[in-house]
């Protein structure tokens, strides 16, 4: 299965440094499968229960994502690691569903800097 380039729904905004992007998952939906290329920051305006799958579609794990939380992640090789306390480690490639009752929404913020 071929990972798509979007890692959002739709984009709002993009520059030499960032890409912004709107991210709506109805209740069951699941994300194409999609590969992150850079660090980025969501800010959930929606919240639910995600659910994490790896390239093979494996089911790697579910996680809340509560309205108002912030998630920044940092990319390190394959992987996507919380800068924060959270603990939240991923496969750069992955697709993620919706497992909760209601629809969920956040913003995206990709980091195009080269470090």
């Amino acid at each position: 299965m071929g990972a798509t380039a979007n890692v959002g729904t739709t984009k709002l905004f993009e520059n030499d440094d960032i890409i912004l992007w709107e991210f709506v998952l109805e209740p069951g939906e699941t994300t194409p499968m999609h590969t992150h290329r850079h660090d980025y920051v969501w800010y959930v305006l929606e919240g639910t229960k995600l659910e994490v799958f790896n390239e093979q579609n494996e089911y790697l794990g579910a996680f809340d994502a509560p309205t108002g939380a912030i998630f920044p992640l940092r990319l390190e090789g394959d992987e996507l690691v919380t800068t924060d306390d959270k603990g939240i480690r991923a496969p750069a490639t992955h697709a993620a569903r919706n497992g909760g009752p209601t629809r969920y929404r956040e913003i995206l913020i990709e980091s195009k800097k080269k470090k």
